[in-house]
Formats: structure tokens, C-alpha cells, sequence
């Protein structure tokens, strides 16, 4: 294959898996309860699933941009 051809090839699939990556659809393993999405303005979704799992340990992950 020509180089030209070979770009092509590498691109199209690293788009390919960015559009799967992120409008593939998200989905969680059996035993694990579905995703929760929650706004910065409400928080109410992410206190209730946290105060849930009281028994097993539980971490809180906050990443910024900057």
C-alpha cells in the first residue's frame, strides 16, 4: 500500500472509534447499576447513590481542566 493510502486507512479508523467511543452507547456489566448523569447544579442523584453503598467503600473523583 502507498503511503497515501495508508494515512487514509489509520484515519478512518481512529474515527470510526472515536464516533463508537462516544456514540456507541454506554452500558455497565450485569451486577453494576446503570451510569447516573447528574448537572452541577443538582447534586441530589450523586449524594442518594453515595449514601446507598454506606457498607462498601466509596471514592469520589474530581477532575478540572485546568
Amino acid at each position: 500500500m502507498s503511503r497515501k493510502r495508508t494515512f487514509l486507512v489509520i484515519a478512518l479508523v481512529m474515527v470510526f472509534g472515536a464516533v463508537y467511543y462516544f456514540y456507541g452507547g454506554h452500558s455497565t456489566p450485569t451486577p453494576q447499576p446503570p451510569l447516573l448523569s447528574f448537572s452541577s447544579g443538582d447534586l441530589t442523584p450523586l449524594k442518594t447513590a453515595f449514601n446507598s453503598s454506606a457498607s462498601s467503600i466509596r471514592v469520589v473523583v474530581m477532575l478540572s481542566p485546568t
